[in-house]
């Protein structure tokens, strides 16, 4: 993942919030930044690919798409092939298109929220606990502007990479909340009639119908009232279990 790359310019606040550069990430860094140990335990069985770039790759091209997406640029193969000194043809061959190689930049930035979320919640159990991760990511994902400007200026691409049935993004946060419900059922904080993979493709369902609503139904995004409504499913179930 280590890949020689010129030296970035400092990186502005909103830019250091959420990380830009994954070729200058230690390798043997997966789940996350230090903390307690039940921190870092809960954060590899959350999120288990860490945050670690994706290794089929190279980091000088990854590196590039995220720079590219991060600035609120159009993600344009031609220019970002040119930018690293080879032909189209073969960033196409190393990197896939340019919705496979958005999807991973996309999977990358949301797994680092999401461990943030894990670090974020640690105190916390059950219900509780996974309305606040929940909560946590989406207003992550609302105050994203590079991830705003894609969806306003290529909302179909947008959608099908972040909501799509082949998304790794839409099958990375199903998968990383059914591990945070089972953590929660295992440590009995939680409990519900209906099955993790149900419930978990529910809650996600449910936030992209608020967070995209403005691209989805022409309505305002709320992420309030999503929140409002996934607690009201998590605790009603919780309360039905232990009743």
């Amino acid at each position: 993942m280590a890949v020689a790359r010129p030296q970035p310019a400092a990186p502005s606040p909103q830019q250091q919030a959420t990380p830009r550069h994954p070729a200058s990430l230690p390798a043997q860094r997966t789940a996350g930044p230090p903390g307690r140990a039940g921190e870092q335990d809960d954060a590899q069985a959350i999120v288990p690919e860490g945050i670690a770039a994706p290794a089929m790759i190279s980091a000088e091209i990854f590196a590039a798409a995220v720079d590219a997406h991060v600035s609120g640029q159009r993600l344009d193969m031609q220019s970002l092939a040119r930018r690293l000194g080879v032909s189209r043809a073969t960033l196409y061959r190393r990197a896939g298109n340019r919705e496979q190689l958005l999807d991973l930049v996309l999977w990358w930035r949301a797994r680092h929220t999401l461990v943030e979320q894990v670090h974020a919640t640690a105190a916390q159990s059950g219900a509780k606990r996974i309305v606040k991760a929940i909560g946590g990511v989406l207003h992550a994902i609302e105050q994203d502007r590079s991830l705003r400007a894609f969806l306003e200026s290529d909302p179909e691409a947008a959608l099908r990479i972040l909501t799509g049935t082949r998304s790794t993004v839409r099958k990375g946060m199903v998968a990383t909340l059914e591990n945070l419900i089972d953590l929660e059922r295992g440590r009995g904080a939680f409990a519900a009639d209906l099955d993790t993979p149900t419930l978990a493709y529910a809650i996600v369902r449910i936030a992209e119908g608020f967070l995209y609503a403005d691209v989805i139904a022409d309505r305002s995004p709320d992420i309030d009232q999503a929140i409002t409504v996934i607690e009201a499913l998590l605790r009603g179930l919780d309360l039905m279990r232990r009743a």
